[in-house]
């Protein structure tokens, strides 16, 4: 099999579709069918159930396609290598978060990376859960991924801040009148007989939804009011009033008005890791530069 074979097979995973991979590796889709077939015959089985929409991996191409993600992802990341070390500018950067902070604190930096380096080609691969994070990029799905501390995590690894989180509440919430971030910060136990909005992206920590976690040390169980997945419908919908709920401060300023925003006591701040299989170069090092020094003031790490 070869290395163009699976690069082919990649896309069409990531595409979900032939059609639209084959626009990406700009060849026909008789052409890229014709080696997706050749690699199949190859390894014995079919490795892409075609559906009606889109396609999917049969439990054949479940086990094959990590291996082949690695190989592609390692051969790009070469090539880009080379190209750096060369001096040659362009190129492409791929870049992988959760969605909290994809659209949250990469915002500006991404926004930044783009002024300063015009000619650099960027991809933002975003994903549900850190664990599913860690796993892709474990597999090579990206020159370069933010996201939350990682203890055991084998290669570089760098603090570029910290991630504040600060509570939403109505706006007829007798907690609006409190000074908020600037001043007494409420506790968790004043929360007890009130309605949370939930996420679907909650982080789970030590084996539990972060909410439930903090919730249950403070002495209560959260009464879940409304269910959503992404963290902004859930800070739009307690700032509404549907409800109160724990959301980064990077979210909140174009999401929810400052009196409605109120601070945990003691604070709550998770550091923000910036991290890669092997040493970045090029463009990975430009835009990690840009990303320690984005941090807003106070945030970045000494």
């Amino acid at each position: 099999m070869s290395l163009r074979q699976m690069e082919y097979l990649v896309t069409v995973v990531e595409e979900t579709s032939f059609t639209r991979a084959a626009e990406a590796l700009h060849v026909t889709q008789s052409a890229l069918s014709h080696q997706i077939k050749a690699l199949e015959r190859e390894v014995g089985g079919p490795l892409l159930e075609r559906l009606p929409r889109g396609v999917r991996l049969t439990p054949m191409g479940r086990a094959f396609l990590p291996d082949a993600e690695l190989a592609v992802r390692s051969a790009r990341q070469a090539r880009r290598a080379a190209r750096a070390a060369a001096g040659a500018g362009g190129g492409e950067l791929e870049i992988a978060t959760v969605h909290g902070l994809a659209v949250g604190v990469l915002t500006e930096a991404v926004a930044r990376m783009r002024q300063l380096h015009p000619r650099v080609t960027l991809r933002l691969r975003e994903y549900a859960t850190e664990e599913e994070l860690r796993e892709r990029m474990a597999r090579g799905v990206a020159d370069l991924a933010v996201g939350y501390r990682i203890e055991d995590w084998h290669g570089p690894c760098w603090e570029i801040g910290e991630e504040r989180i600060v509570l939403v509440v109505p706006p007829d919430d007798p907690l609006c009148d409190r000074p908020g971030a600037q001043g007494e910060p409420v506790a968790l136990e004043e929360l007890a007989d009130r309605g949370w909005v939930r996420c679907g992206m909650e982080p789970w920590i030590e084996g539990r939804p972060f909410v439930d976690l903090v919730c249950g040390r403070a002495g209560f169980v959260p009464h879940t009011a409304l269910r959503v997945e992404h963290p902004t419908t859930a800070a739009r919908m307690a700032a509404a009033g549907a409800g109160i709920c724990l959301v980064s401060a990077h979210l909140t300023p174009a999401l929810v008005p400052a009196r409605q925003l109120v601070d945990i006591g003691p604070p709550w701040r998770r550091p923000l890791t910036a991290f890669c299989r092997s040493r970045p170069t090029g463009a990975a090092e430009a835009f990690l530069r840009v990303l320690r020094q984005e941090q807003p003031p106070g945030n970045r790490p000494g």
